[in-house]
Parts: structure tokens; C-alpha cells; sequence
């Protein structure tokens, strides 16, 4: 019923992007455009329709993402953004735009580049003297501080037309995606996706606790290499082609795991929340300031801002 209705809502936000944009599209004028007549056909299939879908797609890659690394951390505050993934891998992004010629390709490996040494560096020195989720959650958290300053510094030494447009890209933004943009991201958080749906029987084996993963057969280190790359790697996609987008990852398991009641972090509630959350912060990024379309990471940042501090606050009283 929950996975329903999150479907149901994002048809609904789907739908009123398709409407909304410099001048309204009625939804008899969107069925028409998608069916290939009508005069708005262009501006709705070209223009809105890739910015739609990569909202959906993206916003449920970062609802994996978060799911997974929460799961493995065993902690709200684990997801990529808190930890650093989502730092690293704007770094290599960074180093695609300042040292490569910045093609699709290039910020694509790069940005899975840096998220992986960024992930490896957070594990082993979580490592030193026993792994544990709130050892790997304060450690991350120091090295996204740094590697964030590491990337001032990059954009602080690049050519101005280059730091011009990696401040404006680290905001993340949907603002000008297009189909030829989405083609690769797309196949690639599709065959990660796929491939974590194959392990749906393990990581719900794991999630009732190590002893029990083990008992019944479960490879439990190969399982969360697993689970970190696909976690790393849709964070990246996302990243290399909208930016650092903020705050998803770590809201929509948590929204998911509560709308669903479930003790652990379900990760097709928090897939569809995620795709949720990132439609409905593009749209109130287009309405806010219309015609003037503000990045969606700026309303991303302050709805999540407020559902940190809410979830601090919970902790607090819990402990």
C-alpha cells in the first residue's frame, strides 16, 4: 500500500512538470504532446519530459544509496552526503573539468573515481580497531569536511570560467538536462539496481543481524562490498551529471522506513521516496523564483536542514 501510493504521487508531481513551465501546458495538451501531436509537443518531450524523469531516476538512486549505506552503518545519519561519498565524488568530477576536457565520460569515471577512494579511506580508518557504523559515521563526517575543503582549494586555483561553472554545478542541478545527458546515467543506475535486486534475499538475511547472515549462508563481506560499490556508484552517476544534489540520500530511507513501519530500511519504500522527494524539491525549485529556476540542491539543503535538526532532536530524546 505504501509502495502504491508513493507511485501514485510521483505520477501526480510527474504530471504537473510535464504542465508546469513559462507557459502552463494543460493535461489533455501533455497526453497529446506524449502521443506526438499537439503544438506543444516539442517543449514537453525535449525540454520537460527528461527533467521529469531524471528527478524520478535520480531522486530513487539517491533513496538506494542512502538505504544502503544506513543499512550498513546501522545509523540514520549514514548516508553519502553526511559521510564524504557524495564530496568525493565531486572531486573527481573537479578533476575532470580542471585537468581533463570535462566530457560526459571523463566526469562520469571520475566522479565514480573519486567516491570509491573516498569510501576505501572512510573504511579503513573505521577499521582500526574494530568496524562499528558510529565509528564509520564520525570518521566520514571528518573526511567530508576535508575533502570539501579540498575542492574550495581546486575551485579556488581553476580558471575563472571553469570555477564559475563547477560553483554553479556543485549546487546540483536539473536545470538544462536533456536526453543526451541521461542515456548513460540511466543504463548504468539500471544495470546497479538490477544487479542489488539480485541480493534481495541476503541483504534481508544480513539485516536480522550478522550471526544469523552467517548461519544461513550469507557471505557477509562480499555482500557489503557489494552494496558499498552499487551505493558509491548511483551516488556518483548522480553526481556527475547533476551535481552534488544534498539531504535525499539521507531523508528518504528514514521517510520510507517510517511510512512502511518496517524495523530496518526498506529499500524500495526508500527508492520511491527518494524519487519523491527529488520531484517535488525541482518543482518548488522552478516556482519559487519563476521564471528564474533555482538549482534544486538549494531546496533540497534547507528541507533536509530542517529534517536533520527534527532528527537529532529524536535521537537526543531517544538516548
Amino acid at each position: 500500500m505504501v509502495a502504491a501510493t508513493l507511485i501514485v504521487a510521483m505520477a501526480g508531481l510527474a504530471l504537473l512538470g510535464l504542465c508546469f513551465g513559462a507557459v502552463w501546458s494543460t493535461p489533455a495538451e501533455v497526453f497529446a504532446a506524449l502521443a506526438g501531436s499537439g503544438d506543444s509537443a516539442l517543449v514537453i518531450r525535449e525540454w520537460r519530459l527528461p527533467r521529469v524523469l531524471a528527478g524520478m531516476v535520480f531522486g530513487a538512486a539517491l533513496g538506494v544509496a542512502g538505504a544502503i549505506f544506513q543499512n550498513l552503518t546501522r545509523n540514520p545519519m549514514g548516508s553519502p552526503d553526511v559521510i564524504g561519498l557524495d564530496a568525493g565524488a565531486y572531486t573527481g568530477a573537479l578533476f575532470a573539468l580542471v585537468v581533463l576536457s570535462g566530457t560526459a565520460a571523463q566526469l562520469a569515471a571520475s566522479s565514480v573515481v573519486g567516491g570509491l577512494v573516498v569510501a576505501v579511506v572512510i573504511y579503513l580508518l573505521s577499521s582500526v580497531g574494530g568496524l562499528s557504523g558510529l565509528r564509520l559515521v564520525v570518521i566520514g563526517i571528518a573526511v567530508n569536511a576535508m575533502v570539501t575543503a579540498l575542492n574550495s582549494w581546486i575551485v579556488l586555483r581553476a580558471e575563472l570560467e571553469v570555477a564559475i561553472a563547477a560553483v554553479g554545478w556543485s549546487s546540483g542541478s536539473l536545470n538544462g538536462v536533456g536526453w543526451e545527458d541521461l542515456t548513460v546515467p540511466f543504463t548504468v543506475i539500471a544495470v546497479l539496481l538490477a544487479l542489488l535486486a539480485t541480493q534481495a534475499q541476503s541483504i534481508h538475511q544480513a539485516a536480522l543481524g550478522d550471526a544469523v547472515a552467517v548461519t544461513t549462508g550469507v557471505r557477509l563481506e562480499r555482500l557489503r562490498l557489494l552494496m558499498v560499490l552499487v551505493g558509491v556508484g548511483c551516488t556518483a552517476t548522480v553526481t556527475a551529471v547533476a551535481g552534488p544534489i544534498a539531504f535525499i540520500a539521507l531523508a528518504a530511507p528514514q521517510i520510507g522506513r517510517r511510512l512502511a513501519k518496517a524495523p530496518g530500511i526498506p529499500l524500495v519504500p526508500a527508492a520511491l521516496t527518494g524519487a519523491v522527494l527529488l520531484q517535488a524539491a525541482d518543482l518548488i525549485a522552478q516556482m519559487l523564483l519563476a521564471p528564474v529556476s533555482l538549482p534544486v540542491g538549494v531546496v533540497s539543503t534547507a528541507i533536509g536542514g530542517c529534517y536533520l535538526i527534527w532528527l537529532l532532536t529524536q535521537e537526543v530524546k531517544r538516548a
